[in-house]
């Protein structure tokens, strides 16, 4: 459903910020990911990049941060280099942008599936619903004859969702099939439009609900992050924010920064009104794990040597710490060397 001139809508603009963000996917025939897997992880590490790749035999998908060159260098790469071929040209691409570097290292993985559905009917590339610009999703979810279903689990929708949107209450997305068979009927909703972060679940959801016999199957192109990149703030029909996956926690129109926060016990999403609550802890517990005291001793300990870190001037998490290891295991060979010869000396 593009508009009668095929003229995209242009992104709204974004901060001016150090790093650039990429989201990847494409379902593609990548028999070869197994030798594809190490050559990518040298070609991200070998410029700073960090953040993960998921290969499978059906495609590519994840999320990526570096400097800008960095982040255009591997653009290319994959959809122009030599180890891809043209396998990867018209993947779905988002940028964004961060003002710290938003994942701790780099990670390529294998997997059977790109996204989990384990359905073997559901194949994209076979079938896949209709595909509905952002500029014209409004236009399509505010008819009453559309059956409106957000495919993402119960944490992201509980940060922000489309108006009228049905929430399915999945743990994770290998669920949704049941939602469908409880839920959905063929015979009575006869159109039935979705959405998800990015676009890539909405590709599996559509085409498994093609093949379980749905005449007229909707997805919004690019998901909620492409929507939020270009229709304007005042014409928008979502509100709150949208959950990303790496430490942005989530982001709002524009692809700005939310406001959102993470719990470090329970990894769930935080609003301002959890952060509000009696029951949290900074870095111990939140209203969503307040009876899980496992998690709670395991997070506290976790927040005490952070702050012992902070306290020392060095870090904790990721490869900033291991830096920071070897930083002070040179220190110390150093000062112990000192130490000896000023024995000898003396």
């Amino acid at each position: 459903m593009c508009p009668p001139d095929d003229t995209p809508m242009p992104s709204l603009p974004q901060a001016n910020q150090p790093y650039k963000v990429m989201a990847i996917y494409k379902f593609a025939d990548l028999p070869d990911c197994a030798e594809l897997q190490p050559i990518l992880a040298k070609f991200c590490c070998g410029l700073g990049i960090k953040g993960t790749l998921i290969l499978a035999p059906e495609g590519i998908n994840g999320t990526v941060a570096g400097s800008m060159d960095a982040i255009d260098a591997l653009d290319n790469y994959l959809v122009d280099g030599p180890d891809f071929g043209t396998r990867l040209v018209g993947a779905e691409i988002k940028f964004s942008s961060a003002s710290t570097m938003p994942f701790l290292r780099m990670k390529v993985r294998l997997k059977p599936e790109i996204v989990t559905l384990r359905a073997p009917e559901a194949n994209p590339a076979k079938a896949v619903g209709t595909y509905v610009e952002p500029e014209d999703w409004n236009g399509l979810i505010e008819r009453n004859d559309v059956v409106l279903v957000d495919t993402r689990n119960d944490y992201e929708v509980g940060l922000g969702t489309f108006q009228r949107a049905l929430d399915p209450a999945t743990k994770s997305f290998t669920e949704f099939k049941d939602y469908v068979e409880t839920h959905l009927d063929p015979a009575r909703d006869k159109k039935v439009a979705m959405f998800c972060t990015g676009g890539i679940r909405c590709e599996k959801a559509s085409s498994y609900l093609l093949s379980k016999g749905f005449e007229e199957v909707f997805h919004l192109k690019g998901g909620i992050l492409k929507y939020l990149e270009t229709v304007p703030t005042e014409e928008s029909r979502f509100a709150g924010e949208c959950f990303v996956f790496d430490e942005r926690v989530s982001v709002g129109h524009g692809l700005v920064e939310g406001d959102a926060t993470l719990c470090r016990a329970c990894r769930h999403p935080l609003t301002a009104a959890d952060r509000a609550d009696p029951a949290y802890q900074e870095g111990i517990a939140c209203p969503h794990c307040s009876d899980d005291s496992a998690k709670h001793a395991a997070a506290a300990e976790r927040q005490k040597q952070m702050d012992l870190a902070r306290q020392r001037g060095g870090a904790h998490l990721g490869d900033d710490a291991a830096r920071a290891a070897t930083r002070a295991r040179a220190r110390k060979r150093a000062e112990a060397e000192a130490s000896r010869e000023r024995n000898k000396a003396g």
